[in-house]
């Protein structure tokens, strides 16, 4: 008896779904709308409701009937909507055609919960209530854009919405060293870290200080945030310990912001890769504790961000994937002709020029040919060489004892991750 119930109510349980999600967002449609004369509304909360159920019950007629008993259902529902839009476009003044698609969706989305689409269905709907709920904030983000950043957003879904899903996932080349996916994967990932690096700088602005805008000019560059405040130092502009803390800050996010591309470009690396990186991050943000402490009474902000540019030029992201490609190719050689040393030197060399590459190439090895201990320590050489390049740039920009502090605490977080390594040797070695 108990298995003839089960079976008599799996179909109600789409079409209950489908109802529950209808009136899901009829609340958000309802409640935009609770202000307008009774009579006047286009459609609410029960309008709403009805539509997805009847989205699934015509997809059970479908089932039942045949699937042109389901097609007509579906016609009248979507006939409705379009006279109840036309009768909104004649009385109002200003024209949105919000209600009708939205009401389409729901009845979509009732098709798929009766079909037994049900976890597709509510995540479309809860994603459909977000945005309509979001429409003050979302007007108000549109109208702040000028047109450099409306460009960088179109070059963003070109990168990560046109490009990378049609790329093969497979290995090409010789040593099969080129995996379009993977290669074009770290530039969706760079610009979207830089995405929001550039919109959290022109958010806070310098008005926050020197910690903010570095900290988010570090997810765009952390050696030219370096560079910026050393070069501000060097003028003695502004307090040097913010500005050496800053320094601190950046390079503290950007070890996190490796962190995150290891977990998800390499991520059998991940745990000896913490081993190393974590004591190197705790040091940096220790010393720009200490900084801040010792500049508890110096309320000097920044008159200016760190120079962060717009990211999304295209040309700098192809430059991006052709140096991924190159050091792909030259690590796979390295290892091939020399071993692990050899392909240490590689990605030590690439990382001079950019960590996000020299990860990408080991990330790209054929699954294996590293062991977990070994790839950390391959994915740590670039690290501590663009580290130490920007203690030789902030030494060499900023000069004087402002200069060889700032040298001496990114030299420090070198020193604390190889102080690590006797760990990384008990516990993967």
């Amino acid at each position: 008896m108990m298995h003839e119930l089960m079976a008599a109510w799996a179909p109600l349980q789409g079409v209950a779904l489908a109802l529950a999600l209808g009136l899901l967002i009829g609340v958000e449609r309802g409640w935009r709308q609770r202000d307008e004369a009774a009579g006047t509304r286009v459609a609410g909360i029960r309008t709403f409701g009805l539509l997805g159920l009847t989205g699934g019950l015509a997809w059970e007629a479908g089932r039942l009937a045949g699937p042109g008993l389901a097609a007509v259902i579906v016609g009248l529902a979507g006939a409705t909507l379009l006279i109840g839009y036309y009768r909104a476009a004649v009385r109002e003044t200003e024209l949105s055609a919000t209600n009708t698609i939205v009401g389409a969706m729901t009845l979509a989305i009732g098709l798929m919960a009766a079909a037994g689409q049900g976890v597709i269905a509510s995540a479309v709907a809860a994603v459909t209530v977000l945005v309509l709920a979001s429409r003050e904030r979302l007007h108000a983000w549109v109208d702040a854009l000028d047109e450099a950043e409306l460009h960088a957003i179109a070059r963003f879904g070109l990168i990560a919405l046109a490009i990378l899903p049609v790329l093969p996932d497979a290995s090409y080349g010789p040593y099969d060293a080129w995996n379009p996916r993977q290669i074009w994967m770290v530039v969706v990932l760079v610009s979207g870290l830089s995405l929001a690096g550039y919109a959290a700088a022109r958010r806070f602005g310098a008005s926050k200080g020197v910690l903010i805008t570095a900290a988010a000019g570090s997810l765009v560059s952390s050696t030219a945030v370096t560079a910026a405040l050393a070069a501000r130092l060097a003028r003695r502009e502004g307090g040097p310990a913010v500005l050496i803390a800053g320094i601190a800050v950046a390079h503290a996010v950007m070890l996190t912001r490796v962190v995150v591309l290891v977990g998800v470009l390499a991520p059998f690396a991940l745990a000896p890769m913490a081993v190393l990186i974590v004591p190197a991050g705790l040091a940096a943000a220790a010393c720009a504790g200490w900084l801040l402490w010792r500049a508890k009474d110096d309320t000097t902000e920044s008159d200016g961000p760190p120079p962060v540019k717009n990211p999304f030029d295209i040309v700098p992201a192809l430059l991006l994937a052709g140096l991924v490609a190159a050091m792909s190719l030259l690590g796979r050689w390295a290892l091939d002709a020399f071993g692990n040393q050899g392909l240490m030197v590689v990605l030590a060399l690439s990382g001079l020029l950019d960590v996000d590459s020299a990860i990408v190439t080991a990330a790209n090895l054929t699954p294996g040919t590293l062991a977990p201990a070994a790839a950390a320590l391959a994915l740590a050489a670039p690290i501590a060489a663009n580290t130490l390049v920007k203690a030789g740039l902030a030494l060499a920009v900023a000069r004087g004892a402002a200069g060889l502090q700032a040298a001496i605490l990114l030299t420090a977080t070198v020193v604390a991750g190889a102080a690590a390594y006797p760990l990384l040797a008990v516990l993967f070695g």
